[in-house]
């Protein structure tokens, strides 16, 4: 899949819903859906959530967890998912969290984390990746590639371990 029409074309066959929760991309992949036409089956809703109260209240990230690991770390990207797919009823759901713009070695470090309802729970996977250019294009890269890398982390996670809800 190498464009998001294809995404949601990909969403929409298999009547799935996908609900973003956004860190540094601050709404973007859920912007870059809503700009195709038909998103309107696929894309259910978006969290933003920016700052480390945002991602604790609004998502339930432990602030255990963020102390620890620090904002740019999958243990965050999938407490992020995992908040986001308890606060939703969409089927997937897309968290991405990183620093698109620092002077140290976590610039365009960005945390991905993709979780999948399951009839008892749910099914879990994270990645990092860095990407160059400015702010605004560390951002963009970060959000397209969440959005064009669903098709393939939804058939890749279904191999995955179920977790089950608490």
């Amino acid at each position: 899949m190498q464009n998001i029409e294809a995404v949601i074309q990909f969403l929409n066959q298999r009547e799935l819903s996908v609900t973003t929760a956004e860190s540094c991309t601050a709404g973007l992949a859920a912007a870059m859906m809503a700009d195709i036409s038909g998103c309107g089956t696929a894309l259910q809703s978006g969290f933003v959530v920016y700052t480390e109260e945002a991602k604790h209240n609004y998502l339930n990230v432990s602030l255990q967890t963020i102390q620890t690991f620090g904002l740019t770390s999958e243990e965050v990207a999938k407490e992020m998912a995992i908040g986001a797919l308890h606060k939703s009823s969409a089927d997937i759901v897309l968290a991405i969290t990183g620093t698109a713009e620092s002077d140290d070695d976590l610039n365009g470090v960005i945390c991905f984390a993709y979780a999948v309802r399951t009839p008892n729970g749910y099914r879990l996977l994270s990645e990092s990746k860095s990407f160059n250019g400015d702010r605004n294009q560390v951002r963009r890269a970060a959000a397209t590639h969440a959005l064009v890398s669903l098709p393939v982390v939804y058939e890749k996670i279904q191999s995955y371990p179920e977790i089950p809800s608490p």
